[in-house]
C-alpha cells in the first residue's frame, strides 16, 4: 500500500549543497502568491460608497470577523493584533482547505512549517509585551509570582510555543494519513467523508492555533489599568 509521503519537506524537487527546494516551500509560496492575489483583487477598487466589489465585501467580512473575535478575547484594542494573528489565521486555513486539492500537499503538515509560525508567536511575544507594558513591566512577569519562578517561566514560555507547533503538525499530518488509509481501503465513500472531515478539522486547527496565539500575545501586551485609562481604552 503506497501511502502518500510523510511530510511534504520528504520530496525534494532540487537540491544545491544544504540549499533544498521541497514540496513544503513550493506549496508555501503557492498559498502566499493566493493570498496576495486574492488581496490585490479586494483591494484593487476600493469603494466607500454604497457600491462595492464583491471581492470588497468577502474582505470587509473577514477582518471585521476577525476584528470581533480578536476583541472578544482580548477585550483590547483589536487594531493591534490583527495584522499577525489575521496572518497566520488566513496563512493556515488556506493551506488547509487546500488540501482538498488533488496533489496538493499542505505546508502545515510539515513540521518546519509549523515549528516557523510558531517561532513567530514566539518572538511577537516579547515584542508586543514590551510595546505595551514598557522593558520592565513585560520581564516582570517572568517574576511573577515569586522570583524563583523565572526558570520556570521560561521553560514555560518555550514549551507552549513547541506545543503551538506539534499540536497542528500532528493533526494535520494525521488527517492526511487516515485519509490516505481510507483512499486505500474504500476508494469511493469513505474518502468523501474523510475530505469533509479534513475541511473542518483545517478550520478548526487554524481557528486553535490563532486563538492561543492571540492568547500568548495580549496577555503579555496587557497594559496596567492606570496606562488603559491614561490611553482611553
Amino acid at each position: 500500500m503506497d501511502l502518500a509521503p510523510f511530510s511534504p519537506d520528504d520530496v525534494i524537487l532540487w537540491q544545491w549543497g544544504i540549499i533544498k527546494l521541497n514540496y513544503t516551500i513550493i506549496y508555501t509560496w503557492l498559498v502566499m502568491l493566493l493570498l496576495v492575489f486574492v488581496a490585490w483583487m479586494a483591494t484593487r477598487n476600493l469603494s466607500t460608497g454604497p457600491a462595492i466589489s464583491r471581492w470588497q465585501s468577502v474582505m470587509e467580512i473577514i477582518v471585521i470577523t476577525i476584528n470581533r473575535q480578536i476583541h472578544d478575547v482580548t477585550h483590547q484594542n483589536p487594531q493591534r493584533f490583527l495584522p499577525l494573528i489575521g496572518t497566520l489565521f488566513l496563512f493556515i486555513v488556506t493551506s488547509n482547505l487546500l488540501a482538498v486539492v488533488p496533489g496538493f500537499h499542505p505546508p502545515t503538515s510539515s513540521l518546519s512549517t509549523t515549528t516557523a509560525l510558531a517561532l513567530c508567536v514566539l518572538f511577537a511575544v516579547p515584542i508586543y509585551g514590551i510595546a505595551g507594558r514598557g522593558v520592565w513591566g513585560y520581564l516582570k512577569l517572568y517574576l511573577e509570582p515569586t522570583p524563583l519562578m523565572l526558570p520556570f517561566n521560561i521553560v514555560g514560555e518555550m514549551s507552549r510555543t513547541l506545543a503551538l507547533a506539534v499540536r497542528l503538525f500532528g493533526n494535520m499530518l494525521s488527517g492526511a494519513k487516515i485519509g490516505a488509509i481510507l483512499l486505500a481501503v474504500a476508494p469511493i465513500f469513505f474518502p468523501v467523508l474523510a475530505h469533509l472531515m479534513g475541511l473542518l478539522t483545517g478550520v478548526i486547527q487554524a481557528y486553535i492555533f490563532a486563538i492561543l496565539a492571540l492568547v500568548y500575545i495580549a496577555s503579555a501586551a496587557r497594559r496596567e489599568p492606570e496606562q488603559q485609562v491614561a490611553e482611553g481604552e
